[in-house]
């Protein structure tokens, strides 16, 4: 099946081409950028920060744990063998699993657990962004395949254990910053009296 891609890939228009290669990258920056815009939309609530933020803790706990299992599998990829869309990376950036399949699938299904709207669009986003990688040569189906459910399983667990110990952190130090105790500002007369002093007296 991978050969049958991969000659598709060789076959297909110059535009299908960039396109694959394209969409391989920028898929990363889509998820960034809707990272950013939940924070964004989460600015005034500390307890939707909070949970803003789990997906691109997910998406980091995931990364990590797909570059170890990267590092103790070692498999090649498989433009060593083959020619393919892109260059090879160097020797010793192995192949299982795809850390941009990985990313991408924490990524979307983080958001989609977060923001249930954004489900229908970041999910498929995430499979075809995985395919790309085995389109362009970059990746076996197999690669692809485990960095979607290594990313897939890590986001739904950081969103299931962590979602209530992050929004009850989130409104203590809300609570604690409100107990914070204030100086009561002074009270100015504009006609040239004050209540308090505004600035030192003269010497």
């Amino acid at each position: 099946m991978y050969d049958d891609i991969v000659e598709l890939a060789e076959e297909s228009p110059s535009w299908l081409q960039a396109a694959g290669i394209l969409f391989t990258e920028a898929g990363l920056l889509v998820f960034a950028g809707l990272f950013a815009w939940m924070l964004w939309r989460a600015r005034t609530s500390p307890a939707r920060i909070a949970v803003a933020l789990l997906p691109p803790a997910a998406t980091a706990i995931a990364y990590l744990i797909s570059e170890g299992l990267k590092s103790v599998i070692q498999e090649d990829r498989p433009c060593r063998n083959l020619v393919t869309l892109v260059d090879c990376p160097p020797i010793g950036d192995w192949s299982f699993p795809s850390n941009h399949s990985t990313i991408g699938a924490a990524a979307a299904v983080g958001l989609a657990l977060a923001w249930r709207r954004l489900a229908p669009w970041v999910l498929p986003g995430a499979v075809l962004m995985g395919f790309s990688r085995v389109f362009v040569g970059a990746h076996y189906p197999h690669d692809v395949l485990a960095g979607l459910v290594l990313g897939s399983v890590t986001a739904w667990l950081v969103y299931r254990y962590l979602t209530g110990p992050a929004t009850g952190i989130a409104r203590r130090l809300t609570a604690h910053a409100g107990d914070a105790p204030t100086q009561p500002m002074p009270k100015v007369d504009l006609r040239g009296g004050s209540k308090g002093p505004l600035l030192p007296p003269r010497r």
